[in-house]
């Protein structure tokens, strides 16, 4: 149920209910782009990239990574970074998302920053959590793994509580007539792929567009709004039974086979293959 991979730069826990496979390329940089959560525990300042953002941490962080996100920590020296991961069939973010809220938060989230910043107290108590998963690892007890469910439970709660209150304090400093950008591709992403449709919803340029976006959200308008296709695609895969055609005419797509080819481009692999690693949830419908 769990194996643990180490090297001097990383101790990473793995968490999962069934044998799938792992590859790891552990050199001066380090990549992940696999069907697990993942959350990393890095204990200074930071260079990376998730899905070709790049980002910069001053402090100490928890990032946050959604099944076959594409993660490259960039920084060249030796840097302390613990790495726990589950699959979705040993924890469901969804079915918890009453408890922790962490699905759209933490996990899954296109519109914010993929981490919090922590301070001294939040990050000993996030290590001290990280720690007790680490010595129940090769346990195999229900009891056990009830506890390992547990402490995991905690760390996406804390995780979810400072979050959230990061957004909120956040959102209230910088709320302008851009703020509802995030709205309109909920309501339009499906139709209108075209950046010069938001920009007439706000009477501004393209280019005058894409400046206020990005100050706003960290990406410009275009990655967004594919960044929320492929989320809808995952999203369709893991938390329905439709068959991968159905969910190809429902985005937009006349073909499976240029559904799959497109989303293969966008993610690594094929729907069938997320499907098939990810799984489908518990909550599925």
């Amino acid at each position: 149920m769990f194996c643990i991979l180490e090297n001097r730069f990383f101790t990473s826990i793995y968490m999962k209910t069934k044998s799938l496979i792992n590859s790891f390329c552990i050199n001066n940089l380090f990549e992940l782009n696999n069907p697990f959560y993942y959350v990393l525990l890095i204990e200074s300042k930071a260079q990376f990239s998730i899905d070709m953002i790049d980002y910069e941490i001053d402090q100490k962080s928890c990032v946050f990574l959604s099944p076959y996100q594409y993660f490259q920590m960039k920084n060249n020296s030796e840097q302390s970074v613990q790495i726990l991961s589950f699959h979705g069939d040993f924890y469901c973010i969804e079915y918890h998302k009453k408890e922790v809220a962490c699905n759209g938060i933490l996990f899954n989230n296109i519109y914010d920053t993929p981490y919090i910043l922590l301070n001294e107290e939040q990050f000993d108590e996030i290590a001290r959590l990280f720690y007790k998963i680490k010595e129940l690892q090769n346990q195999t007890e229900s009891y056990e793994i009830a506890l390992m469910k547990a402490y995991l439970q905690v760390i996406l709660a804390i995780c979810s509580k400072e979050k959230q209150l990061t957004l909120h304090q956040t959102n209230s400093q910088q709320y302008n007539e851009f703020s509802s950008f995030r709205e309109l591709i909920e309501k339009h992403f499906l139709i209108e792929k075209s950046i010069a449709f938001y920009a007439n919803h706000y009477s501004v340029s393209n280019e005058a567009l894409s400046k206020k976006v990005k100050a706003l959200y960290g990406k410009p308008p275009t990655v967004l709004i594919r960044e929320r296709w492929v989320l809808e695609a995952k999203k369709q895969l893991h938390l329905t039974y439709k068959n991968i055609n159905e969910i190809a005419f429902e985005l937009g797509f006349d073909d499976e086979f240029y559904f799959s080819k497109y989303f293969k481009k966008e993610v690594g692999v094929s729907p069938k293959k997320y499907r098939e690693q990810v799984g489908i949830s518990i909550v599925a419908k």
